[in-house]
């Protein structure tokens, strides 16, 4: 991911963004932090469905995991021709399948309001992608659409509006770096530190940004990603059967 500086236009000028370097991510780098998220988001599950939530350093770390999904995801989808080629639809129906499959495991795990309340990270990511697709129609239809999704969706997905927030955020700076869009990821930082009670999930920006310098060759493995994420949560409602019985208690 590297951040260039583009030569000034008369547009740029105009609108004062000409002195917003643009994001330029290699797929290599893309894939990478993918696979950090995947990790961090591991480590916090294992400690809120294993350990209650007692390991504190387990629970930062896993601030910065939904960031760095959606700055991917956001970014995917505001390579051109995202729109012409299908990609926002192909992606929130496979979000959406995949969150619909991992709800079983998801609410067995428990510690969710009335049984099922928020949904999982994969109907945000969903949400997100349905936004998008949404105010990618540059249109008013679209762009009611697009705060419809925002303000429902937001009501009943994991981290709620922000998340839905910093992927309008990233995706507009994608697509057209502006003070608009930085402005919109500093409230949706702001609404994360207040949903997770810390700071943490601002760790995402410089590990995101850091990626630039390296040349990183990291094949992409599409469906790993969509299989891993139930598959981790049914394999932590099995192991927790062994250790209910030996007397651990979850909360």
């Amino acid at each position: 991911m590297r951040i260039m500086n583009l030569p000034r236009t008369t547009a740029q000028a105009a609108n004062g963004t000409a002195s917003l370097p643009r994001l330029v991510a290699a797929d290599g780098a893309l894939e990478a932090v993918k696979w950090l998220a995947l990790v961090l988001m591991t480590g916090d599950h294992v400690n809120k469905y294993l350990f209650n939530g007692t390991k504190e350093w387990l629970f930062d770390s896993g601030r910065i995991a939904m960031p760095l999904f959606v700055f991917v995801l956001a970014y995917n989808l505001a390579r051109p021709g995202a729109m012409d080629r299908g990609v926002y639809q192909r992606t929130t129906w496979r979000l959406l399948v995949v969150g619909g499959v991992t709800m079983p495991a998801f609410v067995a795990l428990g510690g969710l309001v009335a049984g099922w309340w928020p949904l999982n990270i994969m109907f945000t990511m969903a949400a997100i992608a349905g936004m998008l697709h949404l105010v990618d129609r540059d249109s008013v239809a679209g762009r009611a659409g697009a705060a419809g999704v925002f303000l429902a969706a937001g009501a009943m997905v994991e981290f709620w509006w922000p998340a839905l927030a910093l992927g309008l955020a990233v995706w507009l700076y994608s697509r057209r770096p502006s003070w608009t869009a930085i402005a919109l990821a500093v409230a949706a930082f702001g609404g994360l530190w207040y949903v997770n009670g810390n700071p943490w999930a601002l760790a995402a920006v410089p590990i995101a940004l850091g990626a630039s310098g390296a040349a990183l060759r990291v094949s992409r493995l599409r469906w790993v990603f969509y299989a891993y994420y139930p598959a981790h949560l049914v394999a932590l409602l099995l192991i927790r059967i062994p250790m209910s019985k030996a007397g651990y208690l979850f909360f």
